[in-house]
């Protein structure tokens, strides 16, 4: 039991490190928080008994249950599993996805135009509204598709199982086998996440520049940041989803403020401790609120001043 917890308060120590691209005028988000070290990142030669075969759920598009014209279509016939379909083949350039679900959250998409993607229900089962926007001029758009439907989740982790348009990987991803070799020498679902958090911090820097100028509606290409070994704070999320996801690991990938930065952060189911979230540190008897990247740059009396009860932090939107 007193492994257990001494892992329990190192893993839950990170994850609110992955930050989104805002998170520079809080602290350095070039610092790097390291856990201590089960052996050299991505060069784990030791065989767990935890079984590191990559299952990667595949998303689809079946046709059973749809809304659609000439231009687009909205594909809801696998919303029990926690994802819904879209596709816009139009000759407009700038296309939005509206969803909204049983909690009101609105989330808002850009489609790209290149074949159906996927989209999770994380508001989980209830009623949904669904529809595809085409800009008219400037910041206004007209209903180009809309549908309602109810879901019932089958699986509530389903949403953050599989791949989606914020964390996009495939069985054929480097992501997907580096993260399967990651997980070779660990004999419980902690240790993947030690072991993908490890190798993620000593293999991507942050991007400045990027950051600094971040693309309109940006989403990650896990592979490419993976090869380039940079990133903003989203794409250290994304990779270390992805990663955790294709090990059978739930984790969402949670977008918000901390005060006036604009954050994005982690939150990872195991069946031990239920999720994890990426504001909190299990200290052997409780539970206390840390975020890392400003303990890296401010005083532990301002750290705890600015966490205080959590209230500075506002959670808006989980893919």
């Amino acid at each position: 039991m007193a492994e257990y917890k001494k892992k329990l308060s190192l893993i839950v120590f990170f994850l609110s490190v992955l930050l989104l691209v805002s998170c520079g005028s809080t602290g350095n988000p070039g610092t790097n928080t390291a856990l201590p070290d089960k052996g050299s990142p991505g060069n784990v030669s030791a065989i767990g008994t935890r079984d590191s075969t990559p299952v990667c759920l595949v998303p689809r598009a079946d046709g059973n249950l749809t809304v659609q014209n000439d231009i687009a279509v909205i594909d809801y016939s696998n919303s029990d599993s926690g994802y819904i379909a879209a596709s816009y083949t139009g000759p407009v350039s700038k296309v939005k996805m509206i969803l909204i679900g049983p909690d009101n959250v609105k989330y808002t998409y850009d489609l790209h135009g290149n074949g159906y993607e996927f989209f999770p229900l994380s508001s989980g089962s209830g009623a949904y509204q669904v529809g595809i926007y085409e800009n008219v001029s400037g910041t206004n758009y007209s209903t180009c598709l809309f549908t309602e439907f109810s879901a019932g989740l089958e699986n509530e982790f389903g949403p953050f199982l599989y791949p989606n348009q914020y964390v996009n990987f495939h069985a054929d991803s480097l992501t997907v086998a580096k993260g399967a070799e990651l997980a070779k020498s660990a004999d419980t679902d902690l240790d993947v996440i030690v072991n993908v958090y490890n190798y993620i911090i000593s293999s991507i820097t942050y991007d400045e520049a990027k950051a600094a100028d971040p693309p309109t509606g940006y989403t990650t290409d896990v592979d490419a940041i993976l090869s380039s070994g940079k990133g903003i704070c989203l794409d250290y999320a994304a990779v270390m989803a992805a990663m955790l996801r294709s090990q059978g690991i739930p984790t969402r990938l949670e977008v918000g403020y901390a005060k006036d930065a604009y954050h994005a952060w982690i939150s990872i189911y195991t069946e031990d401790t239920g999720w994890l979230n990426g504001l909190i540190e299990f200290t052997g008897n409780k539970w206390t609120l840390v975020d890392p990247t400003f303990g890296a740059n401010n005083s532990e009396k301002a750290l705890k001043k600015f966490i205080g009860d959590g209230s500075n932090y506002v959670l808006q939107k989980v893919y």
